[in-house]
């Protein structure tokens, strides 16, 4: 049966063409666009985060796809062994007036008027913690997979783990010493936020699979990361925080948080997770190599990182890491 024949007929919707977006495929009716997806075993996560969607929804983010039920009622529908969810968006989201930072603001202010805080896809304070079992996990998994797997992406990793520990275990210190940190304000509360964000906000389309409910400094940590990292200037950080303040200002606390989310060193997990899932390591290795070339620059970066953020006089007060 044809995907446009699944949604007629378990949803009893008729669509008229298709589109590509971020790589799916998306069935056009009238102006609202319909993806069918595969549904894996996460069903609580799944849930929490379809809720969190029709919540943006709900606050006009009409480029927010949220699922629908099919004919029965039903979130899930079954077809050749396999479980499947439909996403409707009612409408691609066109270029955007708002700057970076502000749009970011103001989604963060979206979500935080949600009133409950989620429990499978919360980090909301759990930073310290969370990072502990990450890197506990992928010193374990590692050690196993080069192991198992003897290779030159397996031995360039291997060289390049005491760093990783190194410095992954300084962002854990310091994130323990930020939650004694009291310069904070009602700006600090929980957010619907993204797992990684990489301007999702301009996109055409939003995706629930993305969304999380954490601190808003998640979230700005990440926007500023790969500008840290592909060196896209001081002025360029500092505008993207001063648009984000005109809306919602970051206090001492917040940015502690995203100086310790900075350190942490995320992208090379997010590479080394994709790695445990592919026999292929290849380009892994090669991208593996470029970015640790980047990490003495994205350091020097971070060593002042407060003053290119345009905090000025309060800079003084906050901590860094002065081997960086």
């Amino acid at each position: 049966m044809p995907m446009r024949d699944f949604l007629t007929a378990n949803y009893a919707i008729r669509t008229e063409d298709k589109l590509t977006l971020d790589g799916r495929e998306g069935y056009i009716q009238d102006n609202t666009v319909y993806f069918i997806m595969y549904a894996d075993n996460r069903e609580m996560i799944h849930m929490e985060q379809a809720v969190l969607s029709y919540y943006l929804m709900e606050q006009q983010y009409d480029h927010m796809a949220v699922p629908i039920p099919n004919r029965q009622g039903q979130w899930y529908t079954e077809y050749q062994d396999k479980t499947f969810t439909v996403l409707q968006v009612r409408a691609l989201k066109g270029e955007s007036q708002l700057s970076p930072g502000a749009l970011l603001a103001n989604f963060h202010q979206t979500g935080a008027a949600y009133s409950y805080e989620p429990r499978a896809v919360s980090s909301y304070g759990a930073w310290h913690s969370l990072w502990i079992d990450k890197l506990t996990l992928f010193e374990e998994t590692i050690e196993k997979s080069a192991a198992d797997h003897p290779s030159s992406y397996y031995r360039l990793l291997m060289d390049s783990m005491p760093y990783i520990i190194g410095i992954s275990e300084n962002a854990i210190q310091y994130v323990q010493e930020t939650e004694n940190e009291r310069r904070f304000h009602e700006g600090d509360q929980g957010t619907i936020a993204f797992r990684r964000y990489a301007n999702q906000l301009g996109s055409p389309v939003l995706w629930p699979a993305d969304l999380v409910y954490d601190h808003p400094a998640r979230d700005v940590a990440e926007a500023m990361r790969w500008m840290l990292l592909e060196d896209e200037g001081e002025g360029t950080l500092a505008a993207f925080a001063e648009q984000y303040q005109t809306v919602r200002p970051l206090s001492v606390f917040s940015w502690r948080l995203i100086y310790a989310r900075l350190l942490f060193p995320i992208h090379l997990f997010d590479l080394l997770e994709r790695g445990f899932s592919t026999d292929d390591t290849a380009p892994l290795e090669r991208e593996l190599q470029v970015l640790l070339e980047k990490q003495d620059a994205y350091e020097k970066r971070l060593r002042h990182f407060y003053q290119h953020s345009g905090l000025g006089e309060e800079a003084r007060d906050l901590p860094v890491l002065h081997w960086l």
